[in-house]
């Protein structure tokens, strides 16, 4: 396989992995806001919280995979 075949295969799934990430932040942001406006407000909602930043922390470094992948074709 071609080295840009390879990296265009990485690119696409690292755009899936970021579609995946994107929806279960949804869901989980959605559960939340759900949980706050029955005013249960506790050790799960913020288990949520937590998790929802680690998932945007996540999102933002498959974001920067995709850049320097992108960066990398275009290199070739």
């Amino acid at each position: 396989m071609a080295k840009i075949d390879e990296i265009k295969e990485i690119l696409n799934t690292l755009r899936i992995t970021m579609s995946i990430a994107f929806g279960i932040l949804v869901i989980l942001v959605g559960s939340i806001v759900n949980r706050y406006d029955l005013e249960q407000i506790d050790a799960i909602f913020w288990t949520g919280v937590m998790f929802s930043l680690a998932v945007i922390l996540f999102i933002a470094l498959i974001i920067n995979k995709i850049s320097n992948k992108t960066k990398e074709i275009r290199d070739l």
